[in-house]
């Protein structure tokens, strides 16, 4: 998805992350948990931005602290901390994972003329993971491109990382 691509009214789940604003597509969004009631598994091993695992329904669910993967301080959870379940597509397959958000906002409309392009930063900064940037109520809004967040190498390892747990039946249901 890319802002040339929006071409009518679309919702968006919004999130924060300290006290900027996110947004993923719902098509993209399976649900809300809360982190409270899910234990988070932590594997050996892993990159830091991998927070662990959880059993949604069954199946492990590969668990991404978005604050770490955005460079920011790691902070404690709080009673508004969540994990977003999600679905990416990796290699045609459907792979799923949840993202760890400080808080859900709510679900909005925005229209085209509401996004606009990412910025330009330069050659050095890689922002191919941000849609666009919307614009709602006077604040602005950072629409994730969520397949683009990891790259296909990332991707694929907490993808094989999930499998191999859940072969082994190493995540308690």
């Amino acid at each position: 998805m890319s802002v040339e691509t929006i071409t009518e009214v679309s919702q968006y789940l919004t999130f924060k992350l300290e006290d900027d604003a996110y947004a993923l597509g719902v098509a993209d969004v399976r649900e809300v948990l809360e982190l409270e009631l899910n234990h988070i598994t932590k594997i050996p091993r892993t990159p830091d931005y991998l927070r662990g695992v959880i059993n949604v329904r069954g199946s492990v669910v590969p668990v991404i602290d978005m604050r770490i993967k955005f460079n920011m301080e790691k902070e404690e959870a709080t009673i508004d901390t969540c994990i977003i379940v999600i679905e990416v597509l990796l290699n045609r397959k459907t792979t799923v994972l949840g993202i760890l958000a400080d808080s859900v906002q709510e679900v909005i409309d925005l229209a085209p003329e509401q996004i606009e392009a990412a910025p330009e930063i330069g050659n050095q900064l890689n922002t191919e993971f941000i849609a666009g940037i919307g614009k709602k109520d006077n604040r602005f809004i950072i629409i994730l491109e969520i397949g683009k967040i990891l790259t296909s190498e990332e991707l694929r390892d907490v993808g094989k990382t999930a499998s191999a747990l859940t072969a082994e039946n190493k995540v308690p249901v």
